[in-house]
């Protein structure tokens, strides 16, 4: 068996697990590094009532703490199905190398998990959003921004 499939069998296992425990959605993750398992997850966002507890979300904060490290570079996530835009964003925010999946996006809108919206969405302007938008400009509101880039020490992510 190829690494990857023994990686993605792993996902699909903890997709299994979780959904059949009634903790969420029928997803899982896991993060590698170096031929290891890192970290894993599952979707449980019906178990801890939080929409963002996806399989991916956990299985990368999983993987931080375990890295001591915000960034995961080197890493890759195998997830049982396509990365939602939440994941995929996060994955980039973490700065993992590489994702591998097993379900298509069309696959998990089949049974109902329909992302096309939202890509959609993200492709507007903030403006023209389903969920009203409004740039209010406040005066010393970029006071924190100015501080923290001023900031020798800052740790920049």
């Amino acid at each position: 068996m190829h690494d990857d499939d023994y990686f993605l069998a792993r996902a699909v296992e903890l997709a299994t697990r979780g959904s059949e425990a009634g903790e969420g959605g029928p997803f899982g993750a896991v993060i590698v590094r170096d031929g290891k398992i890192i970290a894993e997850g599952w979707n449980r966002v019906v178990a801890s009532h939080d929409p963002t507890a996806h399989a991916e979300i956990g299985a990368i904060r999983a993987a931080c703490i375990e890295s001591g490290h915000f960034h995961l570079p080197g890493c890759t996530l195998y997830a049982s199905s396509e990365p939602c835009p939440m994941c995929l964003s996060a994955a980039y925010w973490a700065r993992i190398g590489r994702i591998v999946f097993a379900n298509s996006r069309a696959e998990a809108a089949a049974i109902g998990f329909c992302d096309d919206e939202l890509y959609s969405e993200l492709n507007r302007h903030f403006n023209e959003r389903s969920i009203v938008m409004e740039h209010r400009p406040l005066a010393g509101s970029l006071a924190p921004l100015e501080h923290w880039s001023g900031n020798p020490a800052r740790i920049a992510y």
